[in-house]
């Protein structure tokens, strides 16, 4: 991919997840019905009157970002630089951190290594992490694959958890081609990209999705028709079925992709990240709408913080030359911290 392309794919899957993160928040928990009645529905950032702020969707991929720059493309430097930077971002207080990641920031903090730090869940936190992956080193199975796996296991062992970020990881690189890829297309390679994973469930899942886009369903529609009718739950293979099904309706138009995908309910801040970061991929910042992206009030991760970090980790990319990553005030996350949980609760 010509480094133009790369960067453009890099600002916008950062900046996407983060707008999908701070749009999907406010309603996140609640039932499809409720999502249609709470604050007259999605459209606007809600979490403050016309502002949004992040959650730990946008925060755990700017540390992935973070340890990319520190380690260019050597993958056991990014995992130690990875497992650092989820001690610190633990001793931040974050709120809102899901329990497998919990238990495994507390074995990383005891010292047990990033390979054996991971609990057994097939929670969807990788998933989240995996867009900007996808993005960065889709053309290189090998190194994808080797990467998403460091991502992975830090904090989820379950093989599900893998294999759905890799699917996550696939739909990201995809969406930054030309042209968009069909929903055959899409199945099709990830099936070759999953050879070996022993994820035929997984595929079984995404040809569900795939038969139900081809016949028009709406994603709500399809939520519905397979047991998520009360939401898209954490489970890393409902999550991942769910936004890609979205994503192969609204491969071209990031806000109606956001806000359908939203209307289904559930882990709402999540899938509308993981889907932001796959969508923004393709359409960059311009595609993003511009009110969502100044919308987003957050300190120390500005969103200027953030476009300037995925800059460099293109560059980083292209280069394959390691530099020193923007760093964050510990003392301001954790005041961040503090505000943002007084305004959740």
């Amino acid at each position: 991919m010509a480094p133009e392309r790369l960067e453009h794919a890099a600002v916008g899957s950062l900046l996407g997840l983060a707008v999908g993160d701070a749009i999907g928040l406010p309603f996140e928990g609640v039932g499809p019905r409720r999502v249609g009645r709470l604050f007259g529905g999605p459209g606007e950032h809600h979490l403050l009157p016309g502002r949004g702020m992040v959650s730990d969707d946008t925060e755990h991929t700017v540390l992935v970002a973070q340890s990319l720059v520190e380690s260019g493309n050597d993958v056991d430097r990014y995992r130690r630089r990875l497992a650092w930077r989820l001690r610190l971002w633990f001793l931040g207080l974050p709120a809102g951190i899901g329990f497998a990641t919990l238990r495994s920031c507390v074995k990383l903090l005891l010292f047990i290594p990033p390979t054996r730090s991971g609990v057994w869940s097939a929670g969807n936190g990788p998933a989240m992490r995996a867009p900007l992956l996808g993005v960065l080193f889709g053309e290189d199975d090998e190194l994808l694959c080797e990467f998403v796996r460091a991502t992975t296991v830090i904090t989820h062992r379950d093989p599900k958890a893998e294999q759905g970020a890799l699917a996550i990881a696939h739909a990201a690189w995809m969406s930054s081609l030309d042209p968009a890829p069909d929903p055959e297309l899409y199945l099709h390679s990830l099936a070759t990209r999953l050879r070996g994973h022993d994820a035929d469930e997984l595929l079984g899942l995404l040809r569900t999705a795939v038969d139900s886009v081809l016949r028009g369903d709406s994603t709500l529609q399809y939520c519905q028709d397979n047991g998520l009718g009360r939401g898209v739950t954490g489970y890393m293979f409902h999550t991942v079925p769910a936004v890609i099904h979205c994503w192969l309706r609204n491969r071209d138009d990031f806000r109606a992709g956001i806000l359908e995908l939203i209307r289904c309910g559930g882990d709402t801040d999540t899938t509308a990240a993981i889907l932001g970061g796959i969508l923004g991929a393709r359409s960059g910042e311009p595609g993003i709408p511009g009110k969502w992206v100044s919308g987003i009030i957050e300190f120390p991760r500005h969103v200027a913080w953030m476009r300037s970090l995925a800059v460099l980790v293109a560059k980083v990319r292209v280069t394959g030359n390691a530099q020193r990553a923007p760093r964050l005030s510990i003392i301001g996350i954790a005041l961040r911290n503090v505000l943002f949980t007084c305004i959740v609760l």
